[in-house]
């Protein structure tokens, strides 16, 4: 009787269920975890921007402003050879070869120590010109330093944990991915009370805390992987001996995810030149635009990272399903993702227009800042109901071993429409009575709207070719 009971317990965790049970099921499974799990990891900077906005002021939201491209494109390391690795695990793992899939995860920690190493190195090297890109003046320079060269020099446990929690979903671990991201982000909140409420250590108190956390994060993720003999698939070092071919797949399947933290960063670059330049010839100032800006984006990002939750929940089931060409399973997780995703951000959507002010007060700014911070929240979100759908669309390319079309849409929404437009709408809708800042603020909505569009098209492509593969399927064993 035990041993029919362990036989069950075995099936019900195994990744092959991701071939046979319900769609709406997996999905909620694997989708609910990912979900808050990346709340939780969103919530990295937004702990760090609320403590320091409170105990140091202006200067401290300015200053998690100006890290966060950098914050932004580790992330991006970190999913580069995490999800490209997990994307390539699934496929492999759907057309039944278990030994390539555990090869496949020791190249990706393999790939993830070599990124850490070079970020280190980057830290010490190029400080200078990575500040000057995201536009640290004289003023901030310090303190942005000192923030973001610990940040950098503790990246290997981020690397390592969001990079390798990515596996755990595909392994058939799902909560286990969400409770070592929100223990990570626990540490986090409860080390910067410590080091920057009680302790009083500033910027640098805020930014040991962070990696500390991303550190409590990483532990029972490499145990999971290294010390369990029951997990689906094990990180072993004969498996860790690079291979060049398949770091090369690995990086190719994980270049959207990179590419799309690298146009946030450019994006987030660009913007802040353009703050510079602009917030000096209004009455906010250059600080006070970064701040008010800085904090509406920040809350944007709350809202899509359940969306990026939703779409890591749900590769491993259109990777599996595409690898065992099960073609109607995987029009089916696209559909209810798209649906799912929508919806939340139609939640996120009424919640910006009823209650934006206790929102943006989360962050500690009050008086003016406040209320520009509320209008810039306000009409970046004005599409926002279908960014949902354009994550999950370019998401899918990913997920089902097509990287190049997921980077060229995720380029559509960050870097071939809105940097663009970040430039133009500033020197043109002046001329109808906007300021330059609000124009800044509205190309957002436009390039959504315009990469929703392009997104549109692909998928709609792609489903055709999905309903014709699944078609042929269907009289195979007529023919035969």
């Amino acid at each position: 009787m035990s041993d029919a009971t362990s036989m069950k317990e075995n099936e019900k965790q195994s990744p092959d269920r991701l071939g046979t049970m319900k769609i709406g099921k997996l999905l909620l499974e694997f989708s609910i975890p990912a979900i808050i799990s990346m709340i939780f990891n969103s919530l990295y900077n937004v702990v760090d921007t609320a403590f320091l906005g409170h105990a140091v002021g202006d200067v401290g939201i300015a200053v998690t402003t100006l890290a966060l491209p950098v914050m932004t494109i580790l992330m991006g390391f970190s999913m580069l050879a995490g999800q490209g690795g997990n994307a390539l695990t699934a496929i492999q793992l759907g057309e039944g070869r278990r030994d390539l899939a555990e090869k496949t995860l020791g190249n990706s920690a393999m790939l993830l120590i070599v990124i850490a190493v070079v970020v280190a190195l980057s830290a010490v090297f190029a400080i200078d010109p990575i500040l000057a890109l995201v536009g640290t003046d004289a003023e901030l320079y310090a303190p942005t330093k000192a923030f973001v060269q610990i940040i950098c020099f503790g990246f290997i446990f981020q690397s390592l944990g969001m990079g390798l929690n990515n596996f755990l979903r595909t392994a058939g671990k799902p909560n286990l991915a969400l409770y070592t991201m929100v223990f990570g982000t626990t540490m986090c909140i409860v080390l910067n009370f410590f080091f920057v409420m009680l302790f009083g250590w500033g910027v640098e108190g805020s930014a040991v805390a962070t990696i500390l956390g991303q550190a409590c994060g990483m532990v029972p993720v490499l145990w999971y992987f290294i010390l369990n003999k029951n997990a689906a698939f094990r990180l072993r070092r004969s498996c860790m001996v690079p291979d060049i071919r398949l770091c090369g797949k690995i990086l190719s399947l994980g270049l959207a995810s990179f590419v799309m933290q690298v146009a946030a960063t450019a994006v987030t670059v660009v913007l802040n030149q353009l703050l510079a330049k602009y917030g000096a010839m209004d009455p906010l100032g250059t600080k006070g635009a970064l701040a008010a800006i800085g904090t509406a984006n920040k809350a944007i990002m709350f809202a899509i990272m359940p969306v990026i939750g939703l779409i890591m929940g749900s590769q491993p089931i259109i990777g599996y399903n595409y690898g065992a060409k099960q073609w109607q399973r995987v029009l089916d997780t696209v559909k209810w993702a798209s649906v799912w995703a929508t919806g939340l951000m139609i939640f996120f959507w009424v919640l910006v227009h009823v209650i934006p002010g206790p929102i943006i007060g989360i962050f500690g700014v009050s008086g003016d800042l406040e209320e520009f911070a509320i209008t810039v929240l306000k009409l970046d979100t004005l599409v926002l109901p279908i960014v949902g759908f354009q994550i999950v669309g370019s998401s899918y390319f990913q997920s089902s071993g097509q990287p190049f079309k997921s980077a060229i849409l995720e380029m559509t929404r960050q870097v071939i429409y809105l940097i663009p437009l970040y430039l133009i709408f500033p020197m043109v809708l002046p001329a109808l009575g906007i300021s330059p800042l609000v124009a800044i603020v509205l190309a957002v909505p436009t390039a959504d709207l315009l990469s929703c569009v392009t997104t549109a098209f692909f998928v709609a492509v792609e489903v055709k070719k999905l309903r014709r593969l699944r078609d042929a399927k269907a009289v195979e064993p007529a023919v035969a």
